[in-house]
């Protein structure tokens, strides 16, 4: 690559989503409830009681999306399937109208050039599955596996990078352990049950996939480099402890065979014996590893934060997101390089990374978002650096395309490259979206451009 080119000329520049929170019509054409929907309306588990009833409406409108983010330039585009509304009992009969909508997704991406990467698992299990123990069944491997294989055999010859899971740390840390979020459970014995489950639905997914599939499939993994608060003893054990739990938990068994040394001391008498035949199963070789990248931890030795024995230090010169993240592109590059250090050569994405800012509308309409804009493009530096170092990175897909539900935070939180008017559902380009379709024309060259980040 050129120093005035520096990113690959096949390079995926796109967006990503997901489906509970930008769909809407949740129980539209035959679906099924999700937990997700079912903790949505759950009163007290989402700020003002939001819910993805609406979010924005892009089971109706995605065609509209569609150009949209062929006017912004992207070539490729994250989304996730919804597994209810294919499988509206989480296994059995397929729902025709739920898979006919994703098949006209991706037809319209294909469409108008760009390339469909399809996230089966973005937290949204069947709530049917749920109430036979979701993630706690040792059959939800298998449950999963029969859902993918209905995907795969409709889509693979369409859609050439496939996800199985998105973020199963924040599954199991928010759903099985601290209860914030779908399906609500607070129980440390629990948590690693549901994570070693994850694993192996993972794992039974490829091996779906190698028997049906003709294309490239992975995993997506939130990553958060972790660095002492100082250089006593008790910080540099209680970040490797942080280190285990959030970054090697779903990587080592994947790629090493085996769990991290720290998790029996983390977890104590919550953590069991795993079957040794299991791991075998869960390291299935890859063709690609996602990343999303969101801050660092900087961490320092509390006895009183279980499960980690490690507290998060707040920097208080830095800028901070919305939900009070630190701003911190260095750890981006920090983080591939370690992945690519750690687990060997492969080909990685960033598949989210963005930031949640206020976004007041102008009297003209406009949104100038200049923190995200310069987010986007220190980052984006960031990545290129990686890339510069030997790391093989192969895309970049911004968090989020739209304004769209967070989560347990409702609509309080924007991420969007986009502005959503949840009242009219019309769609604004902010200026980083603006910035980053200028990015993509470039093939990168205007994240030097002096003006970039809208530092002003």
């Amino acid at each position: 690559m050129s120093a005035s080119l520096p990113f690959p000329a096949d390079f995926l520049w796109g967006a990503a989503t997901s489906a509970y929170q930008i769909e809407g019509s949740p129980l539209a054409d035959g679906a099924g409830p999700s937990i997700w929907h079912e903790f949505a309306h759950t009163p007290g588990r989402t700020r003002d009681g939001d819910t993805g009833d609406m979010a924005c409406d892009h089971y109706r409108r995605y065609r509209d999306d569609v150009a949209l983010m062929r006017e912004l330039g992207l070539n490729a585009y994250r989304f996730s399937v919804s597994w209810s509304r294919l499988l509206p009992e989480g296994r059995g009969c397929v729902n025709p109208r739920g898979l006919g909508f994703y098949e006209r997704l991706v037809d319209a991406l294909l469409e108008h050039g760009i390339q469909p990467m399809a996230t089966l698992y973005h937290w949204d299990l069947p709530a049917a599955l749920d109430r036979l123990g979701g993630w706690l069944n040792p059959d939800s491997a298998h449950w999963f596996a029969e859902y993918a294989q209905v995907l795969f055999r409709a889509l693979d010859d369409r859609v050439k990078l496939w996800v199985t899971l998105n973020e199963p740390w924040v599954v199991v840390d928010g759903g099985y352990l601290h209860g914030v979020l779908a399906p609500g459970q607070r129980n440390p014995f629990a948590a690693p049950v549901a994570a070693h489950h994850l694993l192996r639905a993972h794992a039974t997914a490829v091996q779906a996939y190698r028997a049906e599939g003709r294309q490239r499939i992975g995993l997506v993994v939130n990553l958060e480099p972790k660095y002492p608060a100082t250089e006593t003893v008790a910080d540099l054990n209680a970040t490797m402890r942080a280190d285990a739990y959030w970054n090697r938990y779903y990587l080592d068994p994947v790629f090493l065979g085996g769990y991290p040394p720290e998790l029996p001391e983390i977890f104590g008498a919550a953590w069991p014996t795993f079957p040794e035949p299991d791991f075998e199963l869960i390291r299935q070789p890859l063709d690609f590893l996602g990343i999303n990248y969101y801050s660092r931890q900087v961490v320092r030795h509390d006895v009183d934060d279980w499960p980690l024995n490690a507290g998060r230090v707040r920097q208080a010169r830095q800028t901070h997101t919305g939900l009070d993240w630190e701003v911190y592109p260095q750890g981006l590059t920090d983080i591939l390089e370690w992945v690519a250090s750690r687990y060997g050569p492969l080909p990685l994405y960033v598949t989210e990374n963005g930031a949640a800012f206020y976004d007041p509308p102008q009297a003209d309409g406009a949104v100038d978002d200049p923190l995200r804009r310069r987010y986007l493009r220190d980052h984006l530096r960031a990545a290129r650096a990686a890339l510069r170092n030997g790391v093989d990175l192969r895309g970049y897909f911004a968090w989020s395309l739209l304004d769209n539900f967070e989560w347990a935070h409702g609509y309080s939180q924007r991420f969007g490259l986009v502005h959503v008017d949840y009242a009219t559902q019309r769609r604004t380009p902010k200026a980083s979206a603006r910035f980053y379709a200028d990015v993509i024309r470039g093939g990168g060259g205007a994240l030097d451009a002096e003006d970039a980040g809208g530092d002003g």
